[in-house]
């Protein structure tokens, strides 16, 4: 699957390739997804913990054949850490080198002013994700969790994204042949700004229906057997209808629910074998004792 902005793939072309490497789309998000590669325009995808956002972005580039580059954000994340830094220990390895070497008589090191040129050369040079992607493109970077990250980190990346290129005073400017598909997510602890948005698509990922999340465990956790996994995504809608759940299973811990029960010889899923495997699934202990307290009735659905 091509993901160059020139590819003559289409959207059906795109939603296909995805569910080849597991992860099942509906028609809205593929095409989403689709014009972000023709349009070299980054994809921002909001929704609720565990919805699929991350595992779009993995699904992209295996799709495509191309290296994920993960950035994941942080409180205080600054460019430094999603761009380029210096490997100053290897640095310092450098100077005592060439002190060893003036140091035995060795003439010919050259001038401080070059020696201290030397210390800035690409050997020395540590590629964070953001070069990583202008330099390694074509290539899917995801930057996770951008919601956590802080305004100033947002506008250097608005930058970026705007230019696909970065200035390295010791080197020069680097560019990107071809632009990286870009996908970031949020969870939406806090807005991000208008201004990033604006140069992104922008798609809310809901958690699957019924009926799309068993097909994903039927696809990616095949081991499981058929009424085992349909007991197990009914259980899983039912507590997310629990609104005072602090974190709702996601999809990632419906599939780790099926894994565990299966593992566990589990073939119809009863109040015991729920209960004692329940933190697979729920990994809040306020979350935990409302929904064993509720499991009769549920399962009893």
């Amino acid at each position: 699957m091509d993901l160059a902005p020139g590819s003559t793939a289409t959207a059906a072309d795109l939603r296909a390739a995805l569910e080849a490497t597991g992860y099942l789309v509906d028609d809205d998000l593929a095409t989403i997804a689709w014009l972000a590669t023709r349009l070299s325009r980054p994809l921002l995808l909001e929704g609720e913990p565990g919805t699929g956002k991350t595992a779009l972005a993995e699904a992209l580039a295996a799709a495509a054949g191309v290296p994920l580059i993960r950035l994941q954000c942080h409180e205080g994340i600054d460019a430094s850490q999603a761009l380029y830094d210096w490997d100053f220990p290897r640095q310092i390895l450098h100077l005592r080198a060439v002190e060893a070497v003036d140091g035995a008589g060795a003439n010919g090191t050259g001038s401080l002013a070059e020696v201290e040129a030397g210390l800035f050369e690409e050997r020395f040079l540590v590629a964070r994700p953001i070069l990583r992607a202008l330099r390694e493109a074509p290539a899917v970077l995801l930057v996770d969790e951008i919601d956590r990250a802080d305004d100033e980190f947002e506008a250097f990346l608005l930058e970026v994204l705007s230019t696909w290129q970065v200035s390295i005073p010791e080197l020069g400017t680097v560019r990107a042949s071809v632009p990286p598909l870009v996908v970031l997510t949020s969870n939406r602890t806090r807005e991000v700004h208008d201004a990033l948005k604006r140069r992104c698509l922008y798609h809310w990922l809901e958690h699957p229906s019924l009926e799309r999340e068993l097909a994903i465990v039927r696809s990616r956790a095949p081991e499981v057997a058929e009424a085992l996994a349909a007991q197990v995504v009914r259980v899983v809608h039912a507590v997310r209808d629990d609104t005072e759940l602090v974190k709702p299973p996601g999809v990632a811990e419906t599939l780790d629910w099926a894994r565990a029960l299966h593992e566990l010889g589990v073939r119809d899923l009863d109040t015991a074998s729920a209960a004692a495997s329940l933190g697979v699934a729920v990994k809040y202990r306020e979350d935990a004792d409302r929904v064993r307290a509720s499991l009769d009735r549920i399962l009893a659905r």
